[in-house]
């Protein structure tokens, strides 16, 4: 069944990639210190965990060479680069079909490492880490996740004083795409932030009003094992993929189309899951309410 809610296709090395239902994208860090300390791989392990995420279901694999956990390291574009270059050569030499990620805020890192083989740009910084980020992009036609932050990952946390959290994310990344799409740049992708600069409450009141990000483009949900859920039930990153999995199920059916993890086997099984529950009330089979006005019954259906 079509599902047009989570409806995704992007243009990877000149060939159109279609999915009519949601996808997974397996994160790997090759860093020493990003929060979550299973998801760090060293170049030795890297394809044999790529390999099982893959095997698992995984349709995209995020590579990231940089923590962006508050109070990480800054290090330069030339460590960073040192940390994904080798990884995107193993990758690309093991996994030729294989589409792949690299999470970056940095426009010339984005340049070399799309140069290696990455096919797809996951920019924390939304463009504000890095002014050439956009031009860049446009220059290397490559899809790009388009995610919401305020300030760098060492002052985020102190960057949380909004109004109205979803309208004014919502209005800086609709900004943002179309600075993007008036560059020529087609296919972009938008994350909320989830855990960058916002609370905890703010965190939950994006999520539900996830299904608003849809009119900007395909989203993805990027909450695996963060401190929304780390805090709200008082447990550690390696105790929080209950809880992660509970998290994407609410985003899928807020229209999510990509659910970033670390932990793939679950998310696929959670998407599993979603499509048959949409499969069992596909569009006139179930009616949600009656009413009935000036001896006339109207009924709505979903």
């Amino acid at each position: 069944m079509k599902n047009e809610s989570n409806f995704l296709s992007l243009n990877i090395r000149g060939e159109l990639h279609t999915w009519t239902e949601p996808i997974v994208m397996g994160i790997v860090n090759v860093t020493p210190d990003s929060f979550y300390a299973s998801s760090r791989v060293a170049l030795d392990e890297l394809c044999n965990r790529v390999a099982e995420m893959i095997s698992s279901g995984a349709q995209i694999i995020d590579i990231g060479g940089y923590s962006s956990r508050p109070g990480a390291e800054n290090i330069s574009a030339e460590v960073e680069l040192g940390r994904l270059l080798p990884a995107l050569n193993e990758l690309r030499h093991s996994f030729p079909e294989c589409i792949i990620s690299v999470d970056t805020f940095r426009a010339d890192v984005a340049r070399k490492c799309v140069e290696a083989g990455a096919d797809i740009i996951n920019d924390i910084g939304g463009g504000v880490l890095d002014n050439r980020m956009f031009e860049t992009i446009a220059d290397l036609k490559v899809p790009y996740v388009l995610m919401h932050t305020r300030g760098t990952p060492a002052t985020m946390q102190s960057l949380t004083d909004y109004a109205d959290v979803t309208a004014e994310v919502l209005s800086d990344l609709a900004f943002k795409a179309d600075t993007l799409h008036s560059l020529g740049v087609c296919d972009v992708i938008v994350d909320p932030g989830f855990g960058f600069a916002k609370t905890t409450q703010q965190n939950f009141e994006l999520l539900s009003h996830l299904h608003a990000f849809k009119e900007i483009g395909p989203v993805l949900a990027g909450m695996s094992r963060k401190s929304m859920i780390t805090k709200t039930l008082d447990v550690k990153a390696d105790e929080a993929l209950n809880g992660t999995t509970a998290l994407n199920m609410v985003a899928l059916m807020n229209g999510a189309s990509i659910l970033r993890v670390h932990d793939v086997k679950e998310a696929v099984e959670t998407v599993k899951l979603f499509i048959a529950l949409q499969q069992a009330h596909s569009p006139g089979q179930q009616v949600i309410s009656t009413t009935y006005s000036d001896n006339t019954r109207n009924t709505t259906i979903f």
